[in-house]
């Protein structure tokens, strides 16, 4: 006797930056979620999603070394507390955050990796062989959607990202992958993350992502706002935080 057909899941939505924005003013402002509570939840989903995306088990090196590359704005700040799950996961992250924020909450995050024994990198090297050999992957909380506005160009985020173009382990981008500018095509410098984890909802630029695994950290989100912007994840898997795409 043969099983019903399983029901198709439905496409994900993907949200302008316009969207993006009034769906977390809305978080911020209508539903009194904190901001501090929104980078919290987002670091701590993007962490379990790196450890779907790589068991320890079955990391290449004996070490479960991940390097996490943070920017100065949010995306950097979810980087931050994501290095933080990671080391509570038994992985061990090494950070780069050459530009540190003045904002007394991403001093605190920071403050937290510092009280953990998370080392900081004081500079990142240009022979991304070292990178290679060095770390299992790297994670990308350089720019997130704040790249889509054209701020790649600026140091240190220039840098940074002239260096992850070139390395050959897998990368891991936080909500957006940094430097990618809307548009279908996208630019022949763009990085090539592995892993995307989209924050809240995926956003329209990541409609050209063509990596391994996808996954959506939006479980916080209220279904009132979910229907409101028209969004239909798929169900999130007994308590997990993230769901894949």
């Amino acid at each position: 006797m043969s099983s019903a057909p399983s029901p198709s899941r439905e496409p994900p939505r993907y949200l302008s930056q316009a969207e993006a924005e009034a769906m977390e003013k809305e978080l911020l402002e209508d539903y009194r979620f904190g901001r501090q509570q929104l980078i919290e939840m987002c670091g701590h989903a993007c962490a379990v999603a790196v450890t779907k995306a790589f068991p320890l088990r079955s990391l290449r090196r004996r070490q479960p070394t991940l390097l996490v590359a943070c920017g100065p704005a949010q995306n950097g700040a979810v980087g931050l507390v994501c290095a933080r799950h990671l080391r509570s996961f038994d992985y061990e992250p090494t950070i780069f955050y050459p530009k540190r924020s003045p904002d007394p909450l991403h001093r605190d995050f920071t403050t937290q990796c510092e009280k953990m024994d998370i080392p900081f990198l004081s500079y990142l090297p240009t022979e991304v062989q070292l990178i290679n050999d060095a770390y299992n992957a790297v994670v990308d909380a350089v720019l997130g959607a704040e790249g889509t506005q054209g701020t790649e160009g600026t140091e240190p985020c220039a840098a940074i990202l002239a260096t992850l173009r070139h390395v050959r382990i897998p990368i891991v981008s936080l909500d957006v992958p940094s430097g990618w500018l809307p548009g279908p095509a996208g630019g022949s410098g763009d990085i090539s993350p592995d892993v995307l984890v989209s924050l809240a909802a995926p956003k329209e630029v990541a409609r050209r992502f063509r990596g391994r695994r996808h996954f959506l950290a939006g479980r916080f989100v209220p279904e009132e706002l979910r229907r409101k912007f028209g969004l239909s994840p798929p169900e999130y898997p007994g308590s997990d935080c993230v769901v894949a795409l």
